[in-house]
């Protein structure tokens, strides 16, 4: 588990590379100066067991959400983000993951629909859910 150090201060973005959330990437962005904080992308994953589902054999989760997050911090910021971006990636469901980030943050930003669910929802179920129970304040970014 990667530690925050006491004291940081930052901005928590939940990114699944979704154009949702490399907009929340952009947002985050532009509250650095105003707050003085740094940007932590968080991605989370998890194994979905159903019936009826295939998991290919060669997948690496991690190493997907590691590509994941560090292209999506390239589609927001291209090669000058505003600060120093920490990525993060994280086994879990992407709501607790962000909710339990949020402890050690001063906002968390998410897209307002990410790539699962249904499309034409205005709020998904992660920003709901991370809008409903996180630690502190919380920005819903939509295109």
């Amino acid at each position: 588990m990667d530690e925050v150090p006491t004291g940081e201060r930052r901005i928590v973005v939940g990114v699944d590379g979704s154009p949702a959330s490399i907009l929340a990437l952009r947002w985050a962005g532009r509250l650095v100066p105003a707050l003085g904080t740094s940007i932590t992308a968080v991605t989370a994953w998890q194994m979905q067991i159903a019936f009826g589902t295939f998991v290919p054999l060669d997948w690496q989760p991690e190493v997907w959400a590691e590509q994941t997050v560090a292209e999506a911090v390239t589609k927001a910021f291209g090669g000058d983000p505003p600060c120093p971006v920490k990525t993060i990636t994280r086994q879990g469901q992407p709501a607790r993951v962000l909710i339990d980030e949020s402890d050690s943050a001063d906002v968390v930003v998410v897209g307002s629909r990410g790539y699962g669910g249904f499309a034409g929802l205005l709020l998904g179920s992660v920003s709901s859910a991370v809008a409903e129970h996180a630690h502190c304040a919380v920005l819903i970014a939509r295109g």
